[in-house]
């Protein structure tokens, strides 16, 4: 491969008409380089629909005796207050659906465990897993179990011994939450002897609880710990609509956010540098920016924005503003490059790779770093499209 002197060279012999000539030919024949072209902006809209239906859904299931805390405990980990009316999509007479416009998340609230009503909820639970599993559409799967029992009971019954075999044996990950939990709890090391199949056995407590006793308030604990161990039993599908559906009220979720978004970041890295490396004059402009459109639609649904195409747009929009013509600008420099015979396609695809693959990196990682700082500082509130737009310009020239 020759070394850049040599490129310097072959281009020193070129006339200067001939290279005018050859980048005016360029623009009239490539006009969907141009940012406002047609074709550009429809690549952008498809990029833009796509992340947004790659999100995918998670389903929870949740199931506990009345009074154990579940609205509470869904309230304090999700994002929407989905469970706050109590008024859920029925599906079967003991069971009801939380979902919301938007968010990719369904809680399926499986009730009646108690004796009386357990054979009839069991049965039609059994039926709902079953007709969702078999499903080929993994958004349908029933993703994790919570168990919820009461940790001052101090007690697991049959028929909550019963379910979660019945979950486990259905290929369903079963994690235990003693809802409203003391510190060093004793009973959570009792729950996993009785309940072996769990996958771990969490104390939680949702809200502040205020203690007569020591005339103090004790704060929530446990949601963080929760809030990772479901991370690590959500199949990868469901791992972007997990992300988007936790409140950032919890620093885990932040955590569980972040490390998502990188991940996004990484794969539209390698997809940039790959399309830039292409050995054809200019090729790298008209991906480069759809890559990039999406990553940072995926980014900004896996830190909570709503599921909706206007939303993202709008997003998008604010935060690339003018970028997209200054890819293309730059993208124009090693395209030149490439119509150099031989060694100047090679190197012209190198440079380009390279920079494609730095510049998608460095606008990912600073838009992650600004949504991660928005997120820290206003915990639980939508984010503020026009504040990180205006954040991420200030962090990164393009």
């Amino acid at each position: 491969m020759s070394d850049s002197s040599d490129i310097v060279a072959q281009l020193r012999q070129i006339p200067l008409i001939s290279l005018f000539n050859l980048f005016r030919s360029h623009c009239q024949s490539m006009s969907p380089l141009r940012p406002d072209s047609p074709a550009l902006q429809d690549a952008i809209a498809d990029a833009i629909s796509t992340a947004t239906r790659g999100a995918g859904r998670v389903n929870i299931l949740i199931a506990g005796k009345t009074g154990v805390g579940k609205s509470t405990l869904i309230n304090a980990v999700f994002r929407g207050e989905l469970a706050k009316t109590g008024a859920g999509k029925p599906v079967t007479q003991t069971t009801q659906e939380y979902t919301k416009p938007g968010h990719p998340l369904t809680i399926i609230d499986t009730r009646g465990l108690e004796v009386s009503d357990y054979a009839r909820s069991r049965q039609q639970l059994a039926d709902l897993i079953q007709e969702r599993s078999a499903s080929e559409d993994q958004d349908k799967h029933v993703h994790v179990a919570w168990l919820c029992i009461q940790d001052s009971s101090h007690r697991v019954e049959d028929a909550e011994i019963e379910l979660a075999e019945m979950l486990a044996n259905a290929g369903i990950p079963v994690v235990v939450v003693l809802t409203k939990a003391r510190k060093n709890s004793a009973f959570v090391a009792e729950a996993q002897k009785l309940l072996p199949r769990a996958k771990q056995v969490v104390a939680v407590r949702a809200l502040p609880e205020w203690i007569e006793e020591l005339d103090a308030e004790l704060p929530p604990m446990g949601l963080d710990t929760l809030i990772e161990v479901t991370a690590e039993h959500i199949p990868e599908g469901q791992q972007r609509a997990y992300a988007n559906a936790l409140s950032t009220r919890n620093k885990k979720a932040l955590e569980v956010k972040k490390k998502r978004a990188e991940i996004e970041v990484n794969v539209a890295a390698g997809l940039a540098a790959s399309a830039a490396a292409a050995p054809i004059p200019f090729s790298d402009a008209f991906a480069l920016v759809p890559i990039q459109v999406g990553m940072i639609a995926k980014i900004g649904i896996t830190f909570g924005m709503e599921l909706d195409t206007t939303a993202i747009t709008t997003l998008v929009t604010s935060t690339l503003g003018a970028s997209a013509a200054t890819l293309i600008g730059r993208s124009v420099v090693s395209g030149m490059l490439k119509f150099i015979p031989g060694a100047g396609s090679a190197v012209g695809g190198t440079i380009a790779a390279t920079t494609a693959g730095a510049i998608t990196k460095l606008l990912g990682n600073a838009y992650v770093a600004v949504l991660y700082d928005f997120c820290l500082k206003n915990p639980g509130k939508d984010i503020d499209i026009g504040m990180i737009a205006q954040a991420l310009r200030q962090r990164v020239k393009l």
